[in-house]
C-alpha cells in the first residue's frame, strides 16, 4: 500500500512538472504575437522568408539582424514606432490600414478576440492603450531575444 502511494506521488510530481514546463512554453506571449502578426511576411524564424514574402514588392527584412545592423544595439524605439505605426514603413501600409489591421491600434472596441492576459494587464479601466502597448512590447521583447550576435 505504501509503495503504490509513493508511486502515485512520483507520477503526480512528474505530471505537474511536465504541465509547468508546457505552461512556461505557452507563456511566450511575444512569440505568439509575432507568429500571428508578423510571421506571414517575416517568417516563423523572423528571417524574412514568410509564406507570402515571395509575393511582395519589397522583400521583408530579416528581423534577427536588427541589432547587428545597428552597431550591436537593439533599436527598441525604432521597432516600437514601426509596429505602432508612428514610423512609416511603406511595405506595412498607412497607419489607417497597417498590414496587421487593428491589432496594434488602441481603439475602444477591438474588432478581434484579445487574450484575457492583456485585459488583466490593462487594469480595472480595461484601457485599450495598455493592451496595445503590452502587445507591442511583447513582440519587441521576443525580437530582442532572437537577435543574431
Amino acid at each position: 500500500m505504501m509503495r503504490s502511494a509513493v508511486e502515485w506521488l512520483i507520477i503526480a510530481g512528474l505530471a505537474a512538472g511536465f504541465a509547468a514546463s508546457a505552461r512556461a512554453e505557452e507563456v511566450d506571449i511575444g512569440k505568439a504575437e509575432f507568429q500571428s502578426s508578423c510571421a506571414s511576411c517575416h517568417g516563423a524564424d523572423a528571417k524574412g522568408k514568410g509564406p507570402v514574402s515571395g509575393q511582395l514588392k519589397t522583400p521583408p527584412s530579416d528581423l534577427t539582424m536588427l541589432a547587428k545592423n545597428n552597431n550591436g544595439v537593439f533599436p527598441t524605439n525604432a521597432v516600437y514606432e514601426t509596429i505602432y505605426g508612428s514610423k512609416s514603413v511603406p511595405a506595412h501600409g498607412t497607419r489607417e490600414m497597417p498590414v496587421w489591421g487593428e491589432r496594434f491600434n488602441p481603439i475602444v472596441n477591438l474588432p478581434h478576440a484579445v487574450d484575457p492576459y492583456y485585459w488583466q494587464k490593462a487594469g480595472p479601466q480595461q484601457n485599450p492603450e495598455i493592451v496595445v502597448r503590452t502587445r507591442i512590447l511583447a513582440v519587441i521583447d521576443y525580437l530582442n531575444r532572437i537577435q543574431q550576435k
